[in-house]
């Protein structure tokens, strides 16, 4: 059996989140299984976190010569992952894509193959915004219109945001090309997802198969995780916990120091039971704050303590309890140096609010 503070530390020490790595971003991105990438500064800001002397450049450089792409996964949200990912895991969740994507919004008559062959060519001519390819598709179609059809065709069909949009520092509209033309590879239309299931455990396990699910949006996992050779325990309420051969658990005594992460980092996301790095109150004040969307928060002790924000130098921290002045000095020292990353040669201010 372990216990809560087990899964705490073993999760944080294979999210990178005791201790800074000296890896480089590519490996980085690999090992975490990709990054929640809906805000530009989302993905540098969970990897400034994680890596020792991080070099956002870096990152927009992998953009640039495609080495990295922003691309629909997970959940159908957009993530920041390599190229060699963007092949290995679209496959393993296009079919979850297809279905989450049409449930209800795709018109009697309207054949998806011919809509995605339809689109492909569009993109190739030129990257376009989902409300340009939208537009372009109906043109092509007239007697069929579907309200939301770009983001419908995301997830049909393979693509990515062109940089400069996600290239840390500039801004861009977000332009789609056909992620096989892009990358010059094709990508396979569906793959099994054992290879998927384990690089999970081995980055946020142990964990249920209903955490494998939050994560992904799959479905059928129990198939899968039977045929697969893993370590098996119990959590405290008796639930069956997976886990990879070779996973490491950590000592629950290990200091965990705190740590700011971006709006949607996957570590608060990716199980069903999220107690192991939250209450169940603090999960209820960090998702209802903007409907739906999950603000930037920071870890105090390992667990989500409250949320913060930076504007124009100034970062404003509001805990969910009261931090004690040890707690507030070292999120002061470390939000400092957040500051000098998100806006280096500016006067910074650390401020906490209620």
């Amino acid at each position: 059996m372990l216990d809560n503070r087990t899964l705490n530390r073993t999760t944080l020490a294979r999210q990178m989140l005791l201790e800074r790595h000296d890896l480089e971003p590519e490996q980085a991105i690999e090992r975490l299984v990709g990054l929640q990438a809906q805000a530009t500064a989302s993905p540098y800001v969970a990897l400034w976190s994680r890596l020792a002397d991080f070099d956002a450049h870096r990152v927009g450089t992998m953009l640039v010569d495609r080495t990295a792409v922003r691309t629909t996964l997970m959940r159908g949200t957009l993530h920041l992952v390599t190229a060699r990912d963007c092949v290995r895991l679209r496959p393993v969740l296009q079919a979850m894509l297809t279905r989450t994507a049409t449930a209800g919004r795709t018109p009697t008559g309207m054949d998806l193959a011919d809509l995605v062959a339809i689109a492909k060519p569009l993109l190739d001519t030129a990257p376009m915004t989902n409300a340009q390819l939208a537009a372009a598709v109906t043109e092509r179609w007239p007697d069929h219109g579907v309200s939301g059809l770009g983001t419908v065709l995301q997830s049909l069909l393979p693509m990515v945001q062109v940089p400069p949009r996600g290239v840390f520092g500039r801004s861009g509209s977000p332009l789609n090309a056909a992620a096989a033309t892009w990358l010059g590879e094709d990508i396979p239309d569906s793959a099994p997802a054992d290879d998927a299931v384990l690089r999970y455990l081995a980055a946020f396990g142990p964990a249920t198969v209903a955490d494998v699910a939050a994560w992904s949006r799959l479905t059928g996992l129990r198939a899968v995780v039977d045929r697969l050779d893993l370590v098996r325990y119990r959590d405290e309420a008796g639930r069956e916990l997976l886990d990879v051969p070779d996973g490491v658990l950590t000592d629950p005594e290990t200091p965990a120091p705190p740590r700011f992460l971006p709006d949607f980092d996957n570590v608060l996301l990716s199980h069903a039971d999220r107690t192991r790095i939250m209450t169940d109150e603090h999960r209820k004040l960090w998702g209802g704050v903007l409907n739906g969307v999950f603000p930037p928060s920071f870890l105090l002790d390992g667990y989500l303590s409250g949320t913060w924000k930076a504007d124009k130098g100034v970062l404003s921290i509001t805990p969910y309890r009261k931090v004690s002045t040890k707690d507030r000095k070292a999120l002061t020292k470390e939000g400092l140096t957040l500051l000098d990353f998100l806006a280096p040669g500016k006067d910074h201010d650390v401020r906490f609010t209620s």
